[in-house]
């Protein structure tokens, strides 16, 4: 674990019940009269739009413009023409409403709006914005990808066939508000891959060598958060107070790892995601109990204490301590079982129909340039990769 560390969250977080109600004082009290929300269509169909407009409409406040047809992938030439319609629309202040995708576009939507231009990709990077860009809320409709606590954005570039990275502390929203409504209509498999999307952000940023004792705070509440009501929402996708917790613990384990990092699960997921259009969530949920093995010795400590947070204070007791790395990992495998006999949800590369194993030396080669294997705790050379590929392959 590093000695320095920087830990940064100035995203204001408005959690529970009714949260959505306080969006309209927050534009208030920043003068926007004009704010413009970027969604999907599945968003707008569940009828997740009108509790927003219901509030702001009650507040005299006028949206100015919605776009509704954000792409499960979004690209450069998407983020153009919502920026185009923000500027017809003279719009003042941006919502994103919906999961990781619109929450990413209305980020890059922000650079241009912002700095101007048509060309997002002339941002793209570290360190190449200067300044704050325009209002900008998030409501997450996911409980999983934590993007309204992040610095970083994703977006396709098609003409150029590459995904672009922008990173940016002026990219973090104003706020971030949790509302247990915005899920509650989340299918079972997207729920079940989004929370365990969250839990691998926060295992993690739990261990891997960024980790610092702030971020692992918030990481160990979110897995204890997780484990608690992963399955009840599953056996119960009505309980608003297990929504919630879902909810609050993905922004937990954001605020982790965008302190901390991830590492090689990530690398995988990235890498696989990319060649396979596997969904991200589900990627984590598979490889997530492969690379623990893989750290295994690195990690024994961090993994025993996680034990605690997933299984309670009693298994963690009647665990020999020597016992409990290996314990941690067996309980993320059971909770994939559950899950899998719940919903379905994959738990090897097989299982997706999606992954040929003709592609997984792709995969691997892809993984190794990655950034986020550096901060793994265990160095992986192209022949461990491969056979942690193969493990997952099932």
């Amino acid at each position: 674990m590093s000695r320095y560390y920087e830990f940064y969250c100035p995203v204001k977080v408005i959690s529970g019940d009714a949260a959505l109600e306080h969006l309209p004082y927050e534009l208030t009290s920043i003068a926007s009269t004009r704010p413009m929300i970027v969604t999907d269509q599945g968003v707008r169909a569940a009828g997740l739009l009108d509790p927003v407009i219901t509030a702001c409409e009650e507040s005299n406040l006028v949206i100015a413009a919605i776009y509704d047809e954000v792409p499960a992938d979004s690209s450069t030439t998407v983020v153009r023409d919502i920026a185009n319609l923000y500027r017809q629309q003279e719009c003042d202040a941006l919502i994103a409403v919906g999961g990781g995708s619109s929450i990413d576009t209305a980020k890059a939507v922000n650079i241009l709006v912002s700095e101007g231009g048509d060309d997002v990709a002339a941002y793209s990077g570290a360190g190449v914005l200067s300044r704050p860009l325009k209002p900008f809320f998030v409501i997450p409709t996911t409980a999983g990808t934590g993007s309204e606590v992040t610095s970083v954005a994703v977006i396709a570039d098609r003409e150029r066939s590459v995904k672009l990275p922008f990173t940016s502390s002026f990219l973090l929203p104003n706020a971030a508000i949790i509302d247990p409504r915005m899920t509650r209509t989340l299918p079972l498999h997207i729920t079940a891959a989004t929370a365990m999307d969250a839990l691998t952000h926060a295992t993690e940023a739990y261990t891997c060598l960024g980790k610092n004792p702030l971020s692992d705070a918030y990481a160990t509440a979110a897995v204890k958060k997780i484990s608690g009501a992963l399955l009840k929402v599953m056996d119960n996708p009505d309980d608003g107070q297990g929504r919630l917790d879902l909810a609050e613990a993905s922004t937990m384990a954001g605020i982790a790892f965008s302190n901390s990092m991830v590492g090689l699960v990530h690398a995988l997921g990235h890498a696989t995601g990319a060649l396979c259009h596997l969904p991200h969530g589900l990627c984590m949920s598979i490889y997530l109990p492969f690379v623990l093995e893989y750290n295994l010795e690195q990690i024994r400590e961090p993994l025993s204490d996680l034990l605690l947070y997933l299984e309670g204070p009693q298994v963690w007791a009647t665990t020999p301590a020597s016992r409990r790395p290996e314990a941690t990992i067996s309980a993320i495998r059971h909770l994939r079982d559950e899950l899998h006999h719940r919903c379905e949800l994959p738990r090897t590369l097989r299982e997706t129909n999606k992954v040929t194993e003709d592609q997984l030396d792709q995969i691997a080669h892809k993984a190794l340039d990655d950034g986020a294997i550096m901060f793994n705790p265990r160095e992986a050379s192209f022949k461990d990769v491969e056979a942690i590929l193969k493990k997952a392959w099932g």
